[in-house]
């Protein structure tokens, strides 16, 4: 992730990296008073990218918010962004307010379940964000997930859902979309439910050695899955969601 090198430079004063490092909306003066190309906004950055300073400055569906401006503080692969924008309040007045926005792109999850065996499968693996706050050990247990990328977010979520376990999926179910932290990231999460065929075999491991996962499969019981919420070994929250839901509106629930 990009969005905390260039963050803790501005906060400690320090010198930012080159624009091939970080893209910045403020332009860098070459000797001859020319502004050198930016990666990611006015040339192709790593990714292919471009015009990532121009996200936001377009929106007119909200007539009391008037985007100013908007600076790219990194962009190493995700975006951080700083956001200036008018805001008129209830009172009628407009007022400044600034705004970091990080953008990793949208995403899906599916909630694998076995209604034959009243199972669910589920995953574990490193993820650092957890561990630097407070997580005993970051091994979080979670349900079959990823970005979108180009794809839409069905083919997406299968691609996962597969590269993640390993097990061949049966029909999706759509559950709903969720913003899941809407105070700084943009990110839409796209929920759905899938049957898998737990008598067939389920590994031990999965994911994609070439991008560093190492995933460890856990085909649960149910009730073990909500026990697990109750006494907080399970602290996803997307997969308490959709535990939830397979009780009160999903396949276990329809079973009632």
């Amino acid at each position: 992730m990009g969005g905390t090198d260039a963050a803790a430079r501005r906060a400690t004063g320090t010198k930012a990296a080159r624009p091939t490092e970080s893209a910045s909306a403020a332009p860098a003066d070459t000797l001859d008073g020319m502004h050198e190309p930016r990666p990611g906004i006015d040339v192709p950055d790593h990714r292919g990218r471009t015009g990532l300073d121009r996200t936001g400055r377009e929106l007119d569906r909200n007539r009391d918010v008037r985007v100013t401006d908007v600076e790219v503080l990194a962009s190493a692969w995700h975006v951080l962004r700083r956001t200036t924008l008018e805001y008129r309040g209830p009172s009628g007045r407009w007022e400044t307010q600034q705004r970091e926005t990080y953008d990793r792109g949208n995403g899906a999850t599916v909630l694998l379940y076995d209604p034959a065996r009243r199972t669910v499968l589920l995953t574990r693996q490193f993820r650092y964000p957890v561990y630097v706050n407070d997580h005993p050990d970051g091994m979080l247990i979670e349900t079959a997930a990823g970005l979108l990328d180009e794809d839409d977010p069905a083919t997406a979520i299968r691609r996962e859902a597969v590269e993640e376990t390993g097990v061949d999926i049966g029909e999706l179910e759509h559950v709903w979309d969720v913003y899941m932290s809407p105070g700084s990231v943009t990110e839409r999460l796209h929920f759905f439910a899938a049957p898998y065929d737990g008598a067939a075999g389920v590994g031990e491991r999965g994911g994609l050695a070439e991008e560093g996962e190492h995933i460890e499969l856990l085909d649960l019981g149910i009730e073990e899955a909500l026990a697990m919420v109750r006494d907080g070994r399970i602290q996803d929250a997307k997969t308490i969601m959709l535990l939830q839901w397979s009780m009160l509106e999903g396949p276990f629930a329809r079973e009632n």
